[in-house]
């Protein structure tokens, strides 16, 4: 066991935990940081966190908070999104030779969009009753499935996006209530991130020492974490979080 892994994930999961902001968005750069290249970040984060969303799904599925049919539609576009992605920079010779560049810059843009759609959340709340979200989900499939298809590759190649984009995206185009939103959210990304985190796995990009010893200590960060956040002022604190993550973004682009 590394106890400065350990305290990384644990300082992680602690801010995940009171903020609610994505450990991805959070993890990621701080394993670039440590001089990890950002492949191995990348996948490693994608496996630690098919293991955390695998608990959040089965509490959600007890809880019957999960919309099936909508994971189903996001699935379809975002698993093959995912693996296209990943399969583009290890297989195809142009971007595989630049594969660590891609990799690092395109985190960088995605944390920036991350950041400034957490902080607008935050202040200007959802826009309800659009016309997207009046109309039935039966007749947004074809919709639905190419906000996967997007969402998907950007999380195949950076990891960050599958819960806090994803989440975004139904807010704006479903109507749900909060419960069912991330419930549905937490399935859909475990199945995201696990079958990009298998292929990952394939090529041998994850560092499993890294991820066992981050869960050690992001776990009961969470949950500490989740106990202070009802006595934290909630909307400066992600406000805050927020701003760490688009610096972060901006340093790595």
């Amino acid at each position: 066991m590394e106890w400065s892994i350990a305290l990384m994930g644990l300082l992680v999961g602690l801010l995940v935990g009171m903020t609610g902001v994505g450990g991805a968005s959070l993890l990621t750069p701080l394993l670039i940081l440590m001089n990890i290249s950002p492949t191995v970040a990348v996948a490693t984060d994608l496996f630690y966190n098919s293991i955390t969303k695998l608990f959040g799904s089965i509490q959600h599925y007890r809880q019957k908070t999960i919309d099936f049919k909508l994971v189903q539609y996001l699935a379809a576009g975002s698993i093959p999104g995912a693996v296209a992605a990943i399969l583009l920079l290890e297989l195809y010779p142009p971007l595989h030779s630049i594969q660590e560049s891609i990799v690092k810059h395109m985190l960088g843009g995605v944390l920036i969009v991350v950041a400034i759609a957490s902080i607008a959340k935050q202040w200007f709340g959802k826009l309800e009753g659009n016309r997207w979200q009046l109309r039935p989900n039966s007749e947004k499939r074809g919709m639905t499935i190419l906000i996967g298809v997007l969402l998907g590759f950007i999380v195949g190649m950076t990891s960050i996006g599958s819960g806090s984009l994803f989440a975004l995206a139904m807010m704006f185009f479903y109507r749900m209530g909060a419960a069912k939103l991330v419930g549905t959210d937490i399935a859909h990304a475990f199945l995201l991130v696990s079958a990009a985190g298998i292929l990952h796995a394939g090529f041998g990009n994850i560092n499993y020492s890294l991820a066992f010893n981050l869960l050690l200590g992001s776990v009961p960060g969470v949950i500490a974490g989740s106990s202070l956040s009802a006595r934290l002022p909630a909307k400066p604190l992600r406000t805050f979080m927020a701003a760490i993550i688009l610096i972060s973004g901006i340093k790595l682009i």
